[in-house]
């Protein structure tokens, strides 16, 4: 359950056929789920703004109510656009939760290993990763980026990896996003 989302896009006087309530796009810090939502009366919001959609009332000071859940085919280009930024911030904000990708991953057959799975992580970096995690865990991505030179961006990693799983509806695994089941 998705309490707070970030704005990837907004419109002041509605989308689509429902041009009366003004809206917004915007996804979920969390699981990244993708929202279409109802903003309160004169209430406006920003790009990347962080705003609460959970079910305590009394902290929804932007937004009035949750539309519907939507796919990434219904986003706007500035939403796109605005996607890859936010997805990057929130991967930034918590590292903790997923560096743990990069500390806990284990193979998913006999000739792959979950690590693979990030575009642009082939053999040689998993090797790398999994060679200086036996040591000991990483502690952030800067410890990761020291430790394993081959990986330079380990947060554009996760974040092509999210981006791929919000867009693509044939992915034999969702690693980091929980899917709508009516993509």
């Amino acid at each position: 359950m998705e309490d707070y989302v970030y704005v990837l896009d907004y419109f002041p006087q509605g989308s689509g056929l429902s041009k009366r309530e003004p809206t917004c796009y915007a996804i979920g810090e969390l699981e990244f789920k993708l929202f279409e939502l109802v903003l309160k009366k004169d209430v406006t919001v920003n790009l990347e703004d962080r705003v609460y959609i959970g079910k305590n009332s009394n902290l929804r000071k932007e937004i009035d109510r949750v539309k519907r859940r939507i796919g990434y085919s219904s986003l706007t280009n500035t939403a796109i656009m605005t996607l890859e930024y936010v997805v990057r911030n929130i991967i930034t904000q918590d590292q903790k939760r997923f560096i743990r990708f990069y500390n806990e991953s284990q193979p998913v057959g006999q000739r792959k290993h979950m690590l693979e799975e990030l575009p642009g992580l082939g053999k040689k970096m998993m090797s790398d990763i999994l060679a200086a995690r036996s040591s000991s865990i990483f502690k952030d991505f800067e410890d990761l980026r020291s430790r394993v030179p081959t990986v330079k961006d380990p947060i554009k990693l996760i974040v092509k990896r999210i981006l791929q799983e919000l867009s693509e509806n044939n992915l034999r695994r969702y690693i980091f996003v929980v899917r709508n089941e009516h993509q």
